[in-house]
């Protein structure tokens, strides 16, 4: 696992609470067609890969994948997976050229960040690549 310094994700933290959030059509803009790989409290946590059509695959980096999607809600980015219809509703934020994600169902409860990207789709099992 990637680890970060804690004084970076307190400075990208405080930074973010500064900034106002992307629109949901600028996080479309960057995310479309990348895979984003995030961290949580300095070590890797997940990626998504974003689809054209507002589609999404989200990994914990174990090899299982979940497929879902994602709309726009009161300028909120919320994402709805297969296994569960609850949206998960998030804010975005541009810090350094990598997002900042703030958890807006529990503000204080997630905050993840991004340490990396690819064009490259995530590796599922049980999946054929372009499927």
């Amino acid at each position: 696992m990637k680890h970060v310094p804690l004084a970076l994700i307190c400075l990208m933290a405080a930074t973010a609470n500064a900034e106002t959030p992307l629109s949901p059509l600028d996080f479309e803009a960057y995310a479309t067609g990348k895979t984003l790989f995030y961290a949580l409290n300095g070590a890797e946590y997940g990626a998504e890969e974003y689809l054209p059509g507002r589609r999404v695959r989200w990994s914990f980096l174990n090899g299982e994948c979940l497929d879902g999607s994602w709309f726009v809600s009161d300028e909120m980015v919320c994402f709805t997976y297969d296994f569960s219809p609850e949206s998960q509703c998030w804010s975005f934020y541009s810090l350094g050229g990598r997002l900042l994600a703030r958890f807006q169902n529990d503000p204080s409860a997630t905050t993840l960040y991004e340490l990396r990207q690819s064009p490259n789709p995530l590796a599922c099992e049980g999946q054929v690549p372009g499927v």
